[in-house]
């Protein structure tokens, strides 16, 4: 399975593992599953931090290193996509995180309902 994880679940994933299922935890450490983190992923979480909304680890390109993970990059093609995307979901990293999933064929692993408005595999945590 190729995974990509929500911004939520990538912090989770390096450092509140227990708020994961245990399903979902072994299957991002599974060495059987691709697991991508994107580069929307670190912008979001850069805006947050700066803003004085999130505390996160300063190192993501070491945490995403040190797991395993792959960067996904945003490509211009993700960006055209979003102007078909229904609104269903109005926050702009997550739509880019959907229109990423559903571009790459990747299975989306999130903890927001609104995702299931969107033709993408979810796995839930």
């Amino acid at each position: 399975m190729n995974l990509l994880l929500d911004t939520h679940v990538f912090l989770w994933a390096v450092g509140e593992s227990h708020r994961l299922k245990p399903e979902v935890a072994t299957s991002i450490r599974s060495r059987n599953n691709a697991v991508f983190v994107s580069a929307v992923t670190s912008v979001e979480i850069a805006i947050k931090v700066a803003i004085g909304k999130l505390e996160a680890p300063t190192d993501l390109e070491d945490e995403i290193a040190l797991r395993g993970f792959s960067h996904l990059p945003l490509h211009f093609r993700h960006g055209a996509a979003l102007q078909s995307l229904p609104a269903h979901h109005l926050d702009p990293f997550d739509r880019m995180l959907i229109v990423q999933a559903i571009s790459e064929g990747l299975t989306i692993v999130t903890h927001d309902r609104k995702f299931e408005n969107y033709p993408v595999e979810i796995l839930w945590t």
